[in-house]
């Protein structure tokens, strides 16, 4: 649930009229509006496109008649980042720049696609990867930014002598072979190497800790970088919370109450175990929010994220759920894993 810059997406449709780069599907969400009869919408982007909701708003006004587009504040990083209080007061909620996860007839998803040709760096991503006539067989994931691209990237290696391998993972994804930041069952497939097409270093980090029989090559098309996914670094600053942990007497234990985050089984399951810990609810878990409670130690539930990205900012150890059992003694260290989720809301 990464933030993203506008720079570099792009879709398909009615264009926007105050706005030629970008597409945002309003004839889609036009006749959502009337064929539901809509007097409110709610419209929510992410980050790095919040600057575009007025002149989005602006368009959708002048093509329907008598509806207030309300837009929402909160902070959005997926599509499981879902902004409820405004939804629940809409009758039609439209949720920009990330593929479909809950589905409902209130709320329609239009996912923003990465205009960043990916094929010259996948040819460099080719000197990382077996050679064909040793082993051709190769998984392919990707993010939903590149997901329009999917087929062609799965042609291109078919292309080259590799058996491509892909599969959907369970029902938080979307589209064959797509990986979230909580998510790589797509990467659950019969091969031992991996092309990752993709931004960023935590999907393909996650990937490489979820999978850590796999060799994860990671070809970037943003910052035009081919890379192999390493976990050391990552795992000594797992391993230094988790020890730190170990000392804690008090635990404070968060349930993300965001529609697609919140584990409740997990978080109440920890507090009803250990005397010491208390439930923490919050939407929007940061280290300055935190900063007011004197526990020993954090244990998060929600977005792996936040403690995987954000872990080292805060004042005391944050840990995962299953970091938790090992500070505690209920598991090895040997047993450290990626936190992820899986199955429905």
């Amino acid at each position: 649930m990464s933030q993203r810059s506008e720079g570099d997406l792009t879709n398909t449709g009615m264009s926007l009229k105050h706005d030629r780069e970008w597409d945002y599907e309003l004839d889609r969400i036009v006749e959502a509006v009337e064929e539901r009869d809509a007097e409110k919408v709610g419209l929510q982007f992410p980050e790095g496109l919040k600057r575009r909701a007025p002149a989005v708003a602006d368009d959708l006004r002048e093509l329907t008649d008598g509806v207030r587009y309300l837009i929402s504040g909160q902070p959005c990083y997926g599509a499981c980042d879902l902004d409820t209080y405004l939804m629940r007061r809409c009758d039609v909620f439209v949720h920009f720049g990330h593929s479909p996860m809950k589905e409902s007839d209130k709320i329609i998803y239009v996912p923003l696609f990465s205009n960043v040709d990916p094929f010259p760096i996948m040819e460099d991503s080719l000197e990382e990867l077996a050679d064909p006539d040793d082993d051709p067989d190769v998984g392919l994931v990707t993010t939903a930014q590149h997901m329009n691209l999917f087929e062609e990237m799965y042609d291109w290696l078919e292309e080259r002598g590799f058996e491509v391998h892909t599969r959907r993972g369970d029902d938080r994804l979307t589209h064959e072979g797509q990986v979230l930041g909580c998510n790589y069952a797509s990467a659950d497939i019969d091969a031992d190497q991996v092309l990752y097409v993709g931004g960023g270093k935590f999907h393909p980090l996650g990937l490489a800790m979820e999978h850590p029989e796999k060799n994860v090559v990671i070809a970037d098309p943003v910052n035009n970088v081919v890379t192999i996914a390493d976990t050391e670094k990552f795992l000594k600053q797992r391993y230094g919370a988790v020890h730190r942990a170990m000392d804690a007497d008090t635990f404070g234990v968060i349930l993300c109450t965001k529609i697609g985050q919140g584990r409740f089984d997990t978080a109440e399951g920890i507090v009803e175990e250990n005397e010491n810990a208390h439930l923490i609810t919050m939407d929007e878990v940061t280290p300055d929010r935190l900063r007011n409670f004197d526990f020993d130690a954090f244990v998060n539930t929600g977005c792996p994220r936040i403690t995987t990205d954000d872990g080292p900012r805060f004042h005391k150890p944050m840990l995962t759920p299953g970091e938790y059992e090992i500070a505690v003694g209920n598991e090895p260290l040997e047993d450290l894993e990626f936190d992820t989720f899986h199955g429905t809301w």
